[in-house]
């Protein structure tokens, strides 16, 4: 049964990885234009901030490797996109982008990290860790839903 975990494990790190890869295409297409058009930063430096937390909660859960090696390549596939945004975004966004990775990569990591090691104990850290893991992921996959209903609700009364 161990193995068979295993094996699911590393079909769902090799789903994952081409998740994260998924958005190449217009990554290639920001650099080739050196514009990032209408694009915006927010659901990658989300990702980076999931893949941080979920490398953490890897980290410190025993057996977990699996969890923190995905989501390390994750940080350095979402770390590259975020670059090219500060690269190649205009100067305003550029502005948001940089407080944004600042607020949540850097602040909300931090304080995540320090709050669960200098207060918790190592089960209620993995724990809670999880939690906070599961509920982003929740905000970061349900909310491209959400704006899709909210524009198909504008669509349909603009047309009434």
């Amino acid at each position: 049964m161990e193995d068979f975990s295993f094996l699911v494990g590393i079909i769902g790190n090799i789903v994952s990885m081409l998740m994260f890869l998924s958005p190449v295409k217009t990554f290639w297409r920001i650099v080739k234009h050196r514009s990032t058009e209408d694009f915006e930063s927010l659901p990658y430096i989300c990702t980076l901030l999931n893949c941080s937390l979920w490398t953490y909660y890897g980290i410190i859960k025993p057996g977990e490797y699996l969890v923190a090696t995905i989501n390390g390549f994750g940080i350095v596939v979402e770390i590259v996109y975020v670059l090219l945004f500060l690269l190649y975004a205009p100067t305003k966004m550029k502005a948001k982008t940089a407080i944004l990775v600042g607020i949540l990569d850097v602040g909300f990591l931090a304080a995540a990290i320090l709050v669960t090691q200098l207060t918790l104990q190592e089960e209620i850290r993995i724990d809670a860790l999880g939690f906070l893991g599961a509920g982003l992921n929740v905000i970061m996959y349900v909310s491209p839903l959400a704006a899709m209903v909210r524009m198909k609700k504008d669509t349909i009364i603009i047309c009434l």
